[in-house]
C-alpha cells in the first residue's frame, strides 16, 4: 500500500456542504473532488437505499482510497470533475440530484513531500494532481519564457513581484541549474521578494500560481460548473467550497449569471426572464472549526439550487 494513503485529511465544511447539496436522499449525487472522501461518506450515511453517489478525482491515489467503498450505491471514476458529463453518461447517467465540489489541494496532496506541493518540505518539483498525466511545474519551468513565467505568478499568484521573480527563475535556467526541487524554488523566491507579508512565507503566491497553471484549475472549475448545471435536475442542488478569491470569485460570478435577471433598458418594466438557479447563500466555518483546522480559515461554500427554468440558448 502507497503510505501517501497515511497522510490525514480533515475535511472543511464537512456537514454544510452535505446538507447543502442533498435535495432528495433517494437521488443521484456526484462527489466532483473525492479526496479522502469526508464528503462521500457522510452523503452515503444520509442516502436512501435507492440512492446513488458518483464519486470523481484525477489523483490515484484518491481513487485507490475511494476503492476501499464496498457500498453498492457507490461508483468511483479516475477523471477531472470537468468531464463529469462524459464519465456520467459512461454510466448511464443523464440528470444527477446533486454536485459537490471542493476544490483545491487536499491535506495528503499537501503533506506528503513527493508530490511537491508544499515549499514547507523539500520535494520534486512536481505539483500535478494527477501525476500519470501532463506536465510538472519543473517541465513548466524549464521551457517557458520570462513572459509566461511572469504572467502566471501574477494572474494565478496576483504576486506583485512575479516579474522579478520570472526573471531570478530564467537566469537560473539560462546558467545551467533549473529548478527541479520545492526547496529551491522556495530560496530563489526568498531571495528575489524583499517585501513580505506578515505571517506568510514569500513563495506562497508563488507555488500557489504554479499549482493552479500545472492543473489548469480556473479552466477546469468554469468547465465543471458549466457540466453540473447541464446535470442538475429542477430542484438539484450545487455546493462548491472554495478556498482562495480566484476559485470564490468564479463561483459567485457563476451562480449570479444563472440567478440574477439584469433589467433590459430597452424595456425596463417587462417581466425577467426565467432563471436557471436560486441562490441558497454563502457559508464561512465557525469558529471553532477554525481552531480546529487552521486550513479551514479561508473557505467559503456556496449553495444553489437548479431552477426549472430551461437553460440560456447555446448553453
Amino acid at each position: 500500500m502507497s503510505t501517501t494513503l497515511e497522510f490525514r485529511h480533515a475535511t472543511v465544511l464537512l456537514d454544510e456542504a452535505v446538507q447543502g447539496v442533498l435535495a432528495r436522499p433517494d437521488g443521484v449525487y456526484v462527489d466532483g473532488t473525492f479526496g479522502r472522501g469526508g464528503h462521500s461518506r457522510l452523503l452515503l450515511s444520509l442516502l436512501a437505499p435507492t440512492g446513488r453517489l458518483i464519486g470523481i478525482d484525477r489523483d490515484p491515489e484518491a481513487v485507490a482510497a475511494a476503492r476501499a467503498i464496498t457500498d453498492p450505491r457507490f461508483t468511483i471514476c479516475h477523471s477531472a470533475f470537468a468531464d463529469m458529463a462524459e464519465q456520467l453518461a459512461a454510466l448511464g447517467v443523464e440528470q444527477v440530484d446533486g454536485v459537490l465540489l471542493d476544490l483545491g489541494v487536499s491535506s495528503p496532496q499537501i503533506d506528503n513531500p513527493a508530490r511537491g506541493f508544499s515549499f514547507r518540505f523539500d520535494g520534486p518539483l512536481d505539483m500535478r494532481m494527477d501525476p500519470t498525466r501532463g506536465e510538472s511545474a519543473a517541465d513548466f519551468l524549464a521551457h517557458a519564457d520570462e513572459r509566461q513565467i511572469a504572467q502566471v505568478i501574477r494572474d494565478y499568484g496576483e504576486e506583485r513581484f512575479a516579474a522579478q521573480i520570472a526573471k531570478a527563475l530564467v537566469a537560473r535556467r539560462q546558467a545551467g541549474t533549473p529548478l527541479t526541487r520545492t526547496d529551491e524554488l522556495r530560496e530563489l523566491v526568498a531571495r528575489t521578494v524583499k517585501t513580505r507579508e506578515p505571517g506568510q512565507d514569500p513563495a506562497t503566491r508563488t507555488f500557489q500560481a504554479l499549482r493552479i497553471h500545472v492543473n489548469r484549475e480556473l479552466e477546469e472549475l468554469e468547465q465543471g460548473l458549466k457540466s453540473a448545471l447541464r446535470l442538475l435536475a429542477p430542484g438539484g442542488r450545487l455546493s462548491v467550497i472554495s478556498f482562495h478569491s480566484l476559485e470564490d470569485r468564479r463561483v459567485k460570478q457563476f451562480i449570479a449569471a444563472h440567478s440574477k435577471a439584469e433589467v433590459d433598458r430597452r424595456a425596463p418594466f417587462a417581466p425577467p426572464p426565467p432563471l436557471a438557479l436560486r441562490s441558497l447563500g454563502r457559508i464561512m466555518p465557525s469558529a471553532a472549526e477554525v481552531a480546529a483546522n487552521p486550513r479551514a480559515r479561508s473557505a467559503v461554500l456556496r449553495v444553489a439550487e437548479r431552477t426549472d427554468a430551461p437553460l440560456p440558448a447555446g448553453f
